[in-house]
């Protein structure tokens, strides 16, 4: 519940950088520094539902951690990108052409595969790590986890007027 909390709080936050805005209404956006501090909360969470759903074992644990510290960094990085893709979005909502539609497309169709890439790179070691039937509990956590990102991301984003 923690990190549905943290993921709404986040992502009403980053709705001020993506909503239209109208020409009455002044929006001071987030600073980097407070999407990080974000972003950081929302990891901290992820990481005890993680552990929460999956109730490591001490051997698990020692093996998981190290390979889903990568991943995450990794996620983080996608992440970036992802986020910088929707200040791009904000600033180019109202003045959006054809040329700059086809680029935020294409930007975006690379992040998602980028994201399955990770996921598919990542599973040999967190099989090794946890095992195929744990490590695909794992995978199933992972996703809901973005999905639920995803459905709030969605939810703040406009669509294009």
């Amino acid at each position: 519940m923690r990190v549905l909390v943290a993921v709404c709080v986040l992502f009403a936050a980053l709705s001020a950088v993506c909503s239209a805005q109208s020409g009455d209404v002044a929006v001071t956006p987030l600073t980097d520094s407070d999407i990080k501090l974000l972003r950081s909360d929302v990891q901290q969470d992820k990481n005890q539902i993680i552990t929460d759903t999956m109730q490591f074992t001490t051997a698990e644990a020692a093996a998981f951690w190290p390979v889903y510290r990568v991943y995450a960094d990794k996620q983080h990085a996608i992440g970036d990108k992802r986020l910088q893709l929707i200040k791009d979005y904000a600033m180019s909502y109202d003045t959006l052409d054809d040329a700059k539609a086809r680029d935020l497309v294409q930007r975006m169709i690379n992040i998602e595969d980028e994201t399955v890439n990770l996921r598919e790179d990542s599973w040999p070691g967190f099989m090794k790590a946890l095992g195929a039937k744990r490590a695909a509990k794992f995978y199933q956590v992972d996703s809901r986890l973005s999905l639920l990102v995803n459905l709030q991301l969605s939810a703040a984003i406009p669509l294009i007027p």
